[in-house]
């Protein structure tokens, strides 16, 4: 059984941050970096919008040169994943994916979250590509340019308005004849000029020679009046919504009705004391680098405090 101060589960900005911070108050931390070292950031090109970098940055340079600064300042870092844990009492007791036991005074959970997609093998295809599931991110490189939102909620309506501030015309591909969203958000996108939606409507495919080109839509998939036809797009952004990476803890600590961590206000603090969540694995809200950073940060300050008063 290893006997750890400071556990961190997964990597990206707010597990490295962490890391950095807890080894920097010589916490001994040990962090497990999961199945997507760097978190979801990874999946996208270039960041622009994390500050620092006025040229941007590659995003895996990005999380290398953090695992690196974490590695500088003792944090002990590991390939692989927990794949059990025991929160039920301090010390919390956990298990690798070799079988290795862990004895954790304090834990600092940064799973992250995963965005949905479709499960095209097109996705795939052009991730990084034309195919994002964050309009903050991306929206930028597409400037003057035409662009594809899936979905047809809140955050499809958000990512919409957002990109119609940037793109020349932006696509609304909703399988619905309705928009779940809000009365507001329907509103507003509705009478947006350049946002045109198309009710009724999949995503069946998406094609292009150096990137994506277009999407091949069809509208009332499997009625009688079926219609294919294809739109010319060069960005294809998923918004149908985000799962928290949280199954390990499911039944030990507080959730909301999707599976994000619930934190105690302006804390990282879960419901139970010594177990903090950093990241885009309790918030639904903003997911962004530079947020999860700031709680990777916020999350090894409270457990340094919280070891103190022990």
């Amino acid at each position: 059984m290893e006997k750890v101060k400071t556990l961190i589960i997964g990597s990206g900005p707010a597990g490295y941050t962490a890391a950095i911070y807890a080894g920097r108050a010589n916490l001994q931390p040990v962090l497990y970096s999961g199945l997507q070292p760097g978190g979801q950031l990874t999946t996208t090109t270039i960041v622009e919008n994390f500050p620092g970098f006025h040229e941007g940055i590659d995003a895996n340079q990005l999380m290398t040169e953090m695992r690196q600064q974490a590695e500088v300042y003792g944090a002990d870092l590991r390939d692989g994943s927990i794949v059990k844990a025991d929160l039920s009492c301090r010390p919390f007791h956990l298990e690798d994916e070799r079988g290795n036991q862990i004895e954790a005074e304090t834990v600092i959970i940064a799973t992250g979250a995963s965005a949905k997609y479709l499960g095209l093998p097109d996705e795939e295809k052009y991730r990084g590509q034309g195919v994002s599931a964050c309009a903050t991110c991306d929206g930028f490189f597409y400037r003057k340019r035409v662009v594809a939102v899936v979905g047809g909620g809140d955050t499809a309506c958000e990512e919409a308005m957002y990109l119609s501030g940037l793109a020349k015309k932006v696509y609304m591909i909703v399988r619905k004849p309705y928009l779940r969203a809000a009365e507001i958000m329907r509103k507003r996108v509705t009478e947006k000029d350049n946002i045109e939606i198309l009710y009724n409507t999949n995503t069946v495919g998406l094609f292009g020679e150096n990137g994506v080109e277009g999407a091949h839509l069809v509208r009332f998939k499997g009625e009688e009046n079926e219609e294919n036809f294809d739109v010319a797009i060069d960005g294809f952004f998923l918004a149908i919504g985000h799962t928290p990476n949280t199954d390990l803890f499911k039944g030990q600590l507080d959730m909301d009705e999707h599976g994000f961590i619930i934190t105690q206000p302006k804390s990282t603090a879960t419901s139970i004391e010594g177990v903090f969540a950093a990241g885009d694995v309790a918030d639904p809200t903003y997911r962004q680098g530079v947020v999860a950073a700031g709680t990777g940060a916020m999350a090894a300050i409270e457990v340094d405090r919280f070891l103190q008063k022990q």
